[in-house]
Order: structure tokens, then sequence, then C-alpha cells
């Protein structure tokens, strides 16, 4: 079964700084093992396939990396740090495994805080056992093709009929779309712009919910992306999370937490290719000298590592917030903003140092360059993030 948690251990230091105790160090190990074993020898073989397979979520269960917050009475170690999630999310990214960190991320970091915070005991009962095994794969049903970032203009919509909502509408972009199981859906059940707004779980196999194409993007080629509809759906009320219109504050509360996790990714994965470059450049030669000795070269791997520096210790500072309850929107923006940004510039630069060979597919750094690209779009645009730091100033 891999190293487990021991909640007691886990909670006995107050979570006052970030800091690693011996338990969060044993656990990075074992997930480090995980990913080295069984990660990052298949991640090409998973692109190939266009999706993750479910022995993948299977296997992170069984190894422990799955459903922290989840009490043990539902199969989980029932631990409320957000440090274990960090870690996974951590290590699966540095080794340039994207699509599988997002994966995690959308099990442990959006979408289960709504299966955990916002559920009654008989739903927490259905939903969480599966979701600690790996078993039942998440997804959450936000965008729509009229409505990205702005979550006041979703459109779809369902309609009460008894012990059931009728919904109908469509979504797009929604990771896990093709091996989900459980879906998170936004659906509107009034017109206020935002107290019109509930949230409904739905299962995979429900009637009407009708699963789209498999995107075809750029990058994150081992993660499913898909087109959801909803013609004639019918939804037990017994499936809606908290009270009808309250769904808009339950989106809102869980979004900093989803920030945080993409820029956990985004500083690992832009560290690990800059230590791979580092490596290249040493090995590459031109015009008879290793490529490491150009001045230019060092100017670049010196400019990114203390960008990189910078970014790690300020996403450090925001997981010991995080931990204490103390992380807010404002600074989850600024946070998601500049490390995905500072991403896409260190595989941009990265590539480069590569020269033609960082074009090839077969080259670690060509899958960091496309895969990065997302980062700022995804999870609210840097230009949202912009509009959420001008607020937070007053403006």
């Amino acid at each position: 079964m891999g190293t487990t948690i021991d909640p007691v251990a886990a909670q006995s230091v107050p979570p006052t700084r970030l800091a690693e105790t011996d338990e969060h160090r044993d656990f990075r190990a074992a997930v480090r093992g995980y990913v080295r074993d069984r990660v990052a020898p298949a991640q090409r073989r998973w692109e190939d396939a266009a999706t993750l397979p479910r022995e993948f979520f299977t296997g992170a269960g069984a190894q422990g990396m799955l459903g922290f917050p989840v009490p043990e009475e539902y199969g989980g170690p029932g631990v409320r740090d957000y440090r274990y999630n960090a870690i996974v999310v951590d290590e699966v990214a540095r080794v340039g495994a994207a699509a599988c960190a997002i994966g995690l991320s959308l099990q442990n970091d959006v979408v289960l805080p709504y299966l955990t915070d916002q559920t009654n005991d008989e739903q927490r009962a259905r939903w969480l056992p599966g979701v600690v095994t790996g078993e039942t794969i998440l997804g959450i049903a936000m965008t729509e093709p009229g409505a990205g970032s702005d979550l006041a203009g979703i459109r779809a919509g369902a309609v009460r009929d008894g012990d059931e909502y009728v919904v109908d509408g469509a979504k797009t972009f929604i990771s896990n779309g093709q091996n989900g199981d459980l879906f998170v859906v936004a659906v509107r059940t009034g017109e206020d712009r935002h107290g019109g707004l509930t949230l409904l779980v739905v299962e995979g196999d429900t009637p009407g919910l009708v699963r789209g194409r498999n995107l075809d993007k750029i990058g994150l080629h081992a993660q499913d992306t898909s087109e959801l509809a909803f013609e004639n759906m019918r939804v037990p009320v017994a499936n809606r999370l908290g009270a009808e219109g309250d769904g808009f504050g339950m989106l809102v509360h869980n979004l900093p937490q989803e920030r945080l996790s993409l820029a956990v990714g985004a500083v690992a994965a832009a560290e690990g290719v800059l230590q791979q470059t580092l490596g290249y450049v040493q090995e590459r030669t031109a015009f008879g000298a290793p490529v490491s000795r150009f001045q230019n070269t060092r100017f670049v791997l010196a400019e990114l590592a203390t960008e990189l520096d910078l970014a790690r210790t300020y996403l450090d500072d925001c997981i010991a917030s995080h931990v204490r309850g103390e992380l807010t929107a404002g600074r989850a923006a600024r946070l998601k903003w500049w490390t995905t940004e500072l991403q896409v510039r260190v595989a941009d630069r990265c590539l480069q140092l590569h020269g033609g060979y960082g074009y090839m597919r077969e080259y670690p750094v060509s899958r960091a360059f496309v895969d990065a690209r997302i980062q700022t779009i995804y999870g609210g645009t840097t230009e949202i993030m912009k509009t959420i730091v001008a607020k937070d100033l007053g403006l």
C-alpha cells in the first residue's frame, strides 16, 4: 500500500510556518518513488493514448496520494494539511508529467473540497470512499462555450421537477471529461447573476449526459479534455450541494486553493526543466566548446534560477498562509499570475538553449514548452488575475 499518513502525527505540529515534518518527508520519498517507477516511464505512452489510464488513479490511491481530508470513516486519513497536496503536485510536475499533475490536482485540490465541505453524511458515504481509492475519477463542469472566466455568465439551466432537476445545456474544456465518474456541475436555477447558480453532482452514467469528443490540444496530450452536453438530464435533488442558489459562493470560496495548486505545479515544472537544461548545456557543444561556457547561456540560466528562487520563496509563504487558513483571493491571484507566466518564460528560454533539438518531441523541454502554455489561461487567465489584484487594491 505504500507509505500511509498517521493523522495524529500529521496534525501534532502546529501549522504556524511552512516546514516538513518526518511524516511529510517520508511521504515525499514515497511519492517520488511512485513517480519515478510508475509515472515517468509511461508518459509518452499515455500521451499517445490521449488519456490517463484508470490504473494511474488507483495506483495513486493505493500509494496514499488521494483524499487527504476525507474522514477515516469514509476511508481517508482525515488530514487537513495542504502540504501533502502540494507534495503530490510538486513531485509529479517536477518530472514534466503535467497532465498527471493536473489529474491528481483535480482529484485532491479542485473538486474534493466540494465533496468534503459542502455535502451531508449520506452524500459523503456515497461519494468519498471511491475518491480515496482512485476508483472514482472527479471532474468539474463550469466553463461553457459562452462563459469562460465569467462564472456569473453560466447558462446551462436546471428546472426542478419534484425530486429531480431537469438539466439542459453544454460545457466545454472539461478535464477528465472522458474518464470522469463524478462531476460537480454548475447550473443556473434562477435569473440572478450570482444568486441563481446551483451546484449538482452528476454521476458519469446519468442518462442525458453526453460526452463529446476528446479535444485535440497543443499540449497536455495525456489529459482527456472534453465537451459535455446535457440533454433532458435528470439529476436527483439529493445530489445537490448545499441549498439552491449557493453555487456561486461555493465556487468563489474554492478558487484560491485551485490557483495555489496551479502555482505549485508551475514552479515545480519550471524548476524541473531548468535542472534538465543545466545538464544539457554542459553536454552540448557548439564551436568546439560546451554551450555552458558561453556568456549568454550563463546569463540566461542565472536569471531564470534567480527568478525561480524568488517564486519558490513566495510560493512557500502562500502555502504556509493557506495551511493557517489565511490565504486571500487577492494573494492567490498574484501568485497564480506570476508563477504561471514565469513557467512559460522558463520553458521558452530553456527550449531556445536546446537549439533545434528542443523542437523535437523526444526531448523533455519540448513537452514542458507546450504544456506550460495553458497555465496562464485555465483557473482564471492572467488578465482576470490582474483584475482581481486591482480590486484587492481598491481600484
